[in-house]
């Protein structure tokens, strides 16, 4: 007996096999796109560097004012700080029902400085930035810019995406000095000058806690953050498909993808640098 085709066995049969080849050929699709853009980078740095100073500009200040919010700088900013304003306020809070309210300090530098402060601004740089790059490259695809770059004999990978990521790493680590900068003011003003707290034992604590050791693996972290975010979002920017549909479909599901690709790779650096038990050389603890 023959079974047809089109019975629905066949066909939850067929489906079952192909979506775990289409998840394997979409992986494949993308760690070659990404290889693909890390390699043109020596090319784009070369050849490009006028458009890649034109991309920092368009990253750092955006083209609207800087004090109507047109770059990433002023959203890193106001983002950090509200965020550092709420571990301020329920850090102080918590400690003081323990009676531990003088190592607000103490919280406030280990918090902003391995956690907070790079997540912030990694989201912050995925929402303003890596849209923007997945709206220009989608925009760019469906009106067959980039197939006209092609039959122009012009590298469209090393001009689009890797100057895009040298661009966005060229501008991360200013951008990352100024949200946890501010994120240290935001819980300084907020536990110090608003809930009356002890100026002195506040730096105390902060000091004695804050290592250049943990400074520069959260600046490892942001580095490491601002390279996702730019792989894919130029990714989903450059295989758009749908008309403009489908490029506010591309741009949603980049930053969805971006914002849990994060999340994973913070947490594995997390316990890649600090390890699963962290160390606390300051208070004696190993």
């Amino acid at each position: 007996m023959v079974v047809s085709t089109r019975s629905p066995a066949a066909h939850w049969v067929r489906s079952r096999v192909r979506q775990p080849l289409e998840l394997m050929t979409g992986l494949g699709r993308e760690f070659t796109f990404y290889g693909s853009v890390v390699a043109g980078v020596p090319l784009a740095v070369v050849k490009y560097w006028r458009h890649i100073m034109r991309q920092i500009g368009d990253i750092s200040f955006g083209g609207a004012t800087l004090l109507a919010g047109g770059g990433a700088i002023g959203v890193v900013f106001a983002m950090s700080a509200v965020a550092a304003t709420q571990v301020g306020i329920e850090g102080l809070r918590g400690l003081d029902l323990l009676g531990m309210g003088s190592l607000s300090g103490l919280l406030s530098a280990i918090l902003n400085t391995r956690e907070l402060a790079p997540v912030i601004a990694s989201i912050a740089l995925a929402a303003k930035v890596g849209t923007g790059f997945t709206a220009q490259l989608g925009a760019m695809r469906i009106s067959e810019e980039i197939s006209a770059l092609d039959a122009m004999a012009i590298p469209s990978l090393p001009f689009l995406a890797s100057t895009r990521l040298v661009s966005c790493l060229v501008c991360v680590v200013p951008l990352y000095v100024v949200g946890l900068l501010s994120s240290y003011l935001a819980s300084r003003l907020v536990i110090v000058t608003f809930s009356g707290q002890s100026a002195g034992t506040y730096d105390y604590y902060f000091h004695l806690m804050l290592t250049p050791t943990d400074v520069a693996y959260s600046f490892v972290k942001a580095v490491v953050f601002a390279t996702i975010i730019a792989l894919v979002h130029c990714s989903y920017g450059y295989h758009a498909y749908g008309g403009p549909e489908g490029v506010g479909r591309a741009a949603g599901r980049a930053l969805r993808t971006s914002i849990l690709a994060i999340g994973i790779v913070d947490l594995l650096l997390t316990l890649t640098l600090w390890g699963l038990v962290p160390s606390a050389p300051a208070l004696g603890l190993p």
